[in-house]
């Protein structure tokens, strides 16, 4: 079982940035999991951001419309993640949730999503 929860959202004016932060409970050393963060909005519904998988090699993926401007690591000693939002566009507004899966494929985009936390608001706004 993992618990996780959001920080860092909030009201940004375009151009702006954030750093979003997802820190996790776990019975299983976190480090053994692959965590990944997603955007849900009223238009385009869910949609996956960027993720990391365990382990030192660190696999990362990052959607085509956030490369460049989002940086997804994790510090696995305070059981966190970050994703560092740069250049905010007003289509990156939405909830950003983070989710957590055992890692077990190669790339981290084929791990599943088991535990989910509840999400964080971000708006980018003139």
């Amino acid at each position: 079982q993992v618990q996780l929860e959001e920080s860092g959202g909030g009201l940004v004016q375009p151009g702006g940035s954030l750093r979003l932060s997802c820190v996790g409970v776990s019975g299983s050393p976190w480090d053994t999991y692959t965590i990944s963060w997603w955007r849900q909005d009223q238009v385009k519904g869910r949609s996956g951001v960027s993720c990391i998988s365990a382990g030192s090699s660190g696999d990362t993926y990052y959607a085509e419309a956030v490369k460049g401007r989002f940086r997804i690591s994790r510090d696995d000693a305070r059981n966190t993640v970050y994703l560092e939002i740069n250049d905010l566009k007003h289509e990156d507004t939405g909830v950003y949730s983070c989710a957590a899966g055992v890692s077990r494929a190669a790339r981290c985009v084929y791990d599943n999503t088991d535990y989910w936390g509840p999400g964080t608001q971000v708006t980018v706004s003139s």
